[in-house]
């Protein structure tokens, strides 16, 4: 087995940055908003009203990218949304799939497939809409568990050996990812078109490889060294709500890097890319299936590799692309994961399930669909 650990590593802490930078301006922008409206928003138990929830959540599912999801996930947990516009949410996200069938995907250079993209929104659309709303309908809250803030300890004298893991992530952590996030925006925004700042290509390869390490080590330190995982939902000052972001951010980079090594290392190293493009060319039975176990895999590693299936590969079935978009939660599910799995859980195995009855129900219509 010919396997270089270092370019492998290399190429997924660069590809955790990138999709990092998507993350944090999700992340930020929506705390920015929140902080600015929090008298409105504490007065508010959700978001609109009882009967468009589950659009609310379809439509954030249908925003390119894991932004859409994050910023779900992160309303279900302060109860602004109902469990049925999460699982409308999750069901609708192409997460970072979106871009490489839009063809501005920073993982996947392959040509853009609008007609694609268009179809498989459109299907995801209706069936989270749908199924979200019957969700609502029967009453169904999932198990979402609200935690509150441990008490702070007084902060007198701090000599015990936590004092400079705690010091890394209120300083140094908080600022550099920060910093980095604003770094990258423009860059992360511009690509949205397939435009990018070629003049600080090689510089933007490292930040986002700093940005991925940094996150990482900021996460394990506070989970781990000061095990604190609890978030505080409203905050007296700015700081303090970007440090929840910052939070988020860390947590989130953190689970893409883990579930991009799991899956390229699966799809690359064990399986093979000639088996698994073999695996992808079978017959359309058995493709529907493979893409949607393939989708529902944690992040959007799985989506991505159905998508650039799709582009690339003759006479791969639309029905197979909408099964893998409806079974993936993209990046999204990590917050999820780290607050409610049993959520979490629970909407993946569900949206799996989902995935192969509509992708079965595709595949019976493909005269109708046709190869888009």
């Amino acid at each position: 087995m010919d396997f270089d650990v270092w370019p492998f590593i290399w190429e997924n802490l660069e590809a955790s940055g990138v999709i990092g930078g998507y993350v944090s301006i999700s992340i930020i922008g929506v705390t920015l908003i929140t902080f600015s409206s929090s008298s409105r928003l504490k007065k508010t138990t959700r978001m609109g009203p009882k009967w468009a929830q589950p659009i609310i959540g379809a439509l954030l599912g249908v925003i390119p990218g894991c932004g859409g999801t994050i910023v779900a996930s992160s309303m279900y947990k302060n109860r602004k949304l109902s469990f049925g516009s999460l699982l409308a949410a999750f069901i609708t996200t192409l997460g970072e799939g979106s871009f490489v069938l839009l063809g501005a995907s920073d993982e996947a250079d392959v040509a853009s497939n609008l007609k694609g993209f268009a179809v498989v929104t459109v299907v995801g659309l209706i069936v989270g809409v749908i199924v979200g709303s019957l969700a609502d309908a029967f009453g169904f809250k999932g198990k979402l568990e609200h935690r509150k803030a441990p008490d702070k300890p007084d902060h007198a004298v701090d000599l015990n050996p936590k004092s400079f893991a705690r010091f890394f992530t209120d300083k140094i952590g908080f600022f550099l990812i920060l910093f980095i996030s604003i770094f990258l925006a423009p860059g992360s925004i511009m690509a949205l078109w397939g435009d990018g700042l070629d003049s600080i290509e090689e510089l933007t390869v490292w930040v986002c490889v700093a940005m991925t390490l940094v996150s990482v080590a900021y996460y394990l330190t506070q989970r781990f060294v000061l095990k604190d995982s609890c978030h505080v939902d409203s905050h007296p000052n700015l700081k303090g709500a970007l440090s929840e972001a910052v939070k988020d951010i860390a947590m989130v980079i953190t689970y893409v890097f883990i579930g991009l090594v799991v899956a390229n290392f699966i799809i690359d190293v064990l399986v093979g890319p000639e088996k698994f493009e073999s695996w992808m060319s079978s017959s359309s039975i058995v493709v529907v299936i493979i893409a949607a176990f393939i989708g529902a895999t944690p992040g959007c590693g799985g989506m991505i590799a159905v998508a650039v299936a799709y582009i690339t590969l003759p006479n791969f079935p639309m029905a197979a692309l909408i099964a893998g978009a409806i079974a993936t939660s993209g990046d999204g599910i990590f917050p999820l994961l780290a607050e409610n799995k049993k959520d979490a859980l629970l909407i993946t195995g569900f949206s799996l399930a989902l995935a192969l009855v509509v992708g079965f129900v595709a595949l019976a219509l493909g005269i109708w669909l046709g190869n888009i």
